[in-house]
């Protein structure tokens, strides 16, 4: 039997790549950087309302598949949404510009994770991008019988990582005094 990466290169393809951040030791820090997650998609007259302003819900659901994505990363697990804080639209997206959502694991507890995520709407034709919000999600790792389980520590390498975990943990700290 050929491996995986032999059967592709047979057949002309190159051979697939794990992600160097992979890591089978659950207790190993994992990085920020290793959970970034970009989506872009550009917006069509579907999303939007008579206004040709694209609809918040939808906004919404793209944000939290970027912050699913990005806590799936880490954990690399399920991940099930437990909160949303709250979503202000500073600036609305037009039906034809580009929305990019960035999104960062900023915060690990024991089983939960939070993920932030810049939404940004472009312009194609200018590249001209503005910055419409910033949301904060949160999610929780799920066992292969859809149970909460642990998931490893955050890495914060940057002084800019470093505060966004400061900063997530006073926003859990306020999520906890809400319950």
């Amino acid at each position: 039997m050929l491996s995986a990466g032999i059967a592709q290169q047979s057949r002309g393809e190159a051979p697939a790549r794990a992600s160097p951040f992979i890591m089978t030791d659950s207790l190993t820090p994992k990085p920020v950087r290793a959970s970034r997650v970009t989506l872009s998609q550009l917006m069509h007259p579907e999303h939007a309302n008579l206004l040709g302003n694209v609809h918040g819900g939808w906004i919404m659901k793209l944000v939290d598949e970027a912050a699913a994505l990005a806590c799936m990363r880490h954990a690399q697990r399920k991940v099930v949404t437990v909160a949303i804080d709250s979503m202000v639209f500073r600036q609305p997206i037009k039906i034809g510009d580009l929305i990019i959502l960035n999104a960062e694991v900023t915060y690990v507890g024991r089983t939960s994770m939070e993920a932030e995520v810049q939404v940004l709407a472009e312009n194609p034709i200018t590249g001209e991008q503005t910055h419409t919000n910033t949301a904060y999600l949160v999610y929780v790792a799920l066992d292969e019988d859809g149970r909460p389980t642990t998931v490893r520590p955050l890495l914060s390498e940057t002084e800019d990582e470093k505060r966004k975990a400061e900063a997530a943990k006073e926003r859990r700290e306020q999520r906890l005094k809400q319950r």
